[in-house]
């Protein structure tokens, strides 16, 4: 049968904004499909200084930051409040941008934009100009990819103003990228341009001294990281069988990334990608059933996107290639600062959709690595290192610090609520002091070097903990969450937070019910977890920040703010903070009717909780990889355009370009009119 636009999408009940295009080819429409976790335990109605993401690499290529009680990397304690200037870091001053539905980014007075990167885009010099009528694989190997979502912002050294942009391509929409596109007739060069808009981009930009204009330019550090791009795996998994495939013998290396949504910058320079949802790129199913009840639980092989990537190679059909899965949803690390270097996949940081990948440093130099899993009812977790930061700019202290995420301990999160008794589902606040408990870290596996890893979960050997994560966890009875996505470290204060994006069968018949940290029913506005957490540890307390949706509404919370001045917020996806500790929110799939927007959240002194919407992104599009700097804020919008109505031949959105154009994902960067800091 041939697909007739638009004609087998699902569509939504009201639940959120999100075209039933983005949702069949972002993520197979998980949220239409039996939940992957059936596990019967692990939510508590059953049970009674850092490293900022963004922008604190000041030493280049191969410098580490300073660790010890005075450095970013350390948490802070009586400064949480001070900003760079010595004053208190009280919140935000701007003018709320209004919930809107308009085709364009939309920022407040005294503010101005530019579209910094698009799809298409050169990357190299010898990369031909875009042609949407006429893509080539090989034009778009040497191009910006599709559907940019993470981004971070690195300083060269010893070039003023000069930095690297490394982006990440979280997925492509074929009906938005190819004019008449069918499944039924997909060809070889539409299946091989997907694959090479893949993956993540690094681009060498300049500023400019009298602005937060950033300018591209063709350099060294230039490079495409795409769906064929070799890259290597480390840690207990790596040369399991498991891992092993007809092409891959060794279970040591792999063709491509796919799917890589949120991330993180190390402190030794290099940038973390999380593969999401991958699972949507395999058809078929394996035939034997411990393989294929392994499957299930991912999700695999069983999803509505009709890409028949299956048709071209055989790694993407199940049958025939039941491991190749299992070398997607991992976390990757690319080194930006050499174009020649092979990316790696870390197995020891467990598999599963990986939202994010950011980091805290402790006093004694000891690695945090904080991650969600983004799916409903699926778990946040945690990595500890073993290995200590070696600091210097030397080659052997690269090598090392290198190695750090390979080596640790593994740990899956396990809460309870103060308040039992009080949560019904409706959202209401605890009477005494809001939605607050405790948690604690449960171990999973020990990542150990040659070959002595050491699973921590019963009836499961080292190599399975780290390729069936979701399975450990169930195992050892984690708490089941409102699809955990970006979890980030507060570089002022150290307390981590937890976007927690909905979750509409929470508390529907055969589902998990409301419990503190999760505490409505038919969840579809999110909320933002704070934890203050024992970083090495396996002990936390937490409260809930936000519970998002329209203030007006009696089932939100904004940590006690008067909710008649914030501004409605809705499905909080990506997280940021900027230089004073604010919280910053990019939301994804806004549920109030209006476009996703940027949003930013006081989180000390009496304006605690006050929200202000400082961007909207255009019809269609989700707002993704903030970056929060003193003097720009940069933002990737990803698949604007994308409606239930839309065909390339009648686009709902011509952003960015206008006129009859195409709409086209970009990074866009925002600053203050004659200079000045973002917020203040």
């Amino acid at each position: 049968m041939t697909l007739k636009p638009l004609a087998l999408f699902v569509k939504h009940d009201g639940q959120s904004s999100r075209a039933s295009m983005t949702c069949q080819y972002k993520c197979g429409n998980a949220c239409f499909h039996e939940v992957s976790n059936t596990s019967d335990g692990g939510y508590f109605g059953d049970i009674v200084s850092t490293l900022s993401r963004r922008g604190v690499l000041k030493g280049g290529a191969v410098a580490v930051l300073a660790v010890g009680a005075g450095s970013v990397l350390a948490a802070c304690g009586d400064d949480a409040t001070t900003d760079p200037a010595g004053s208190p870091g009280i919140g935000t001053d701007f003018t709320a941008v209004a919930p809107n539905t308009r085709d364009e980014v939309m920022i407040p007075d005294g503010y101005e934009q530019q579209v910094v990167i698009r799809w298409g885009d050169s990357v190299f010099a010898d990369a031909p100009a875009f042609d949407f009528d006429n893509q080539t694989a090989a034009a778009q190997a040497k191009q910006f990819g599709f559907n940019a979502d993470y981004a971070a912002l690195l300083p060269i050294e010893g070039a003023p103003h000069k930095y690297l942009l490394v982006v990440s391509h979280e997925y492509t929409t074929e009906p938005m990228m190819f004019r008449g596109f069918s499944p039924d007739s997909v060809t070889r060069e539409q299946y091989e341009i997907a694959l090479a808009a893949h993956g993540l981009t690094v681009i060498e930009v300049q500023g400019h001294a009298d602005s937060g204009k950033l300018t591209p330019g063709f350099g060294k550090y230039n490079r495409r990281i795409t769906g064929t791009t070799e890259i290597g795996f480390t840690g207990p998994a790596a040369g399991s069988d498991l891992l092993k495939t007809s092409v891959d013998a060794t279970g040591t290396k792999v063709l491509g990334t796919l799917n890589n949504c949120g991330g993180g910058v190390t402190p030794w320079g290099t940038v973390l990608s999380g593969e999401e949802n991958f699972n949507g790129y395999f058809a078929g199913e394996a035939t034997d059933p411990t393989i294929a009840a392994r499957h299930k639980r991912y999700g695999v092989g069983k999803v509505d996107i009709p890409r028949h990537w299956e048709r071209f190679d055989k790694r993407f059909d199940v049958a025939q290639e039941p491991s190749e899965a299992n070398r997607f949803g991992w976390t990757l690390e690319i080194d930006p600062w050499d174009a020649s270097s092979t990316p790696v996949k870390h197995t020891a940081l467990g598999r599963f959709k990986h939202e994010s990948a950011e980091i805290h440093v402790t006093d004694d130099g000891t690695v945090v690595l904080y991650m969600g899993d983004d799916e409903r009812f699926e778990y946040m977790y945690k990595f500890v290192s073993s290995k200590k930061i070696q600091s210097g700019n030397g080659a052997a202290a690269r090598r090392h610090n290198m190695t750090i995420l390979s080596e640790g301990t593994l740990y899956v999160a396990k809460i309870t609520g103060d308040h039992p008794t009080q949560i019904d589902g409706t959202g209401e606040v605890p009477s005494d002091k809001g939605f607050t408990g405790t948690g604690q870290w449960l171990p999973l596996l020990e990542a150990r070097a040659d070959g002595q890893s050491k699973s921590l979960v019963e009836g499961m050997n080292a190599a399975e903990v780290a390729v069936f994560t979701r399975l450990a966890a169930d195992k050892a009875g984690a708490t089941k969450m409102d699809r955990p996505e970006d979890i980030q470290p507060n570089p002022k204060t150290g307390k981590v937070y937890v976007a927690l994006t909905n979750n509409s069968n929470r508390g529907k018949e055969g589902y998990a019910g409301p419990d503190e940290a999760n505490p409505r029913n038919q969840n579809k506005n999110g909320q933002i977890l704070e934890i203050t957490d024992d970083h090495t540890g396996t002990s936390f307390t937490w409260t809930l920040l936000l519970v998002c949706g329209d203030p007006a509404a009696a089932d939100t919370y904004f940590a006690g703010f008067d909710k008649s001045k914030v501004s409605p917020i809705s499905c909080p996806d990506n997280l940021a903070f900027d230089p004073y500790g604010n919280l910053w929110i990019s939301t994804d799939g806004n549920a109030l009717k209006s476009n996703d927007g940027l949003f930013s959240v006081v989180l000390d002194g009496p304006n605690r909780g006050e929200t202000k919407q400082f961007l909207t992104v255009p019809i269609g599009a989700e707002t993704c990889g903030p970056i929060i700097e003193e003097n720009r804020v940069l933002v990737c919008v990803q698949h604007p355009g994308e409606s239930d109505t839309a065909t390339t031949d009648n686009p709902t959105s011509h952003w960015p370009d206008g006129g009859s154009t195409q709409p086209r994902a970009s990074v866009v960067v925002v600053w203050k009119k004659n200079g000045g800091r973002i917020g203040r």
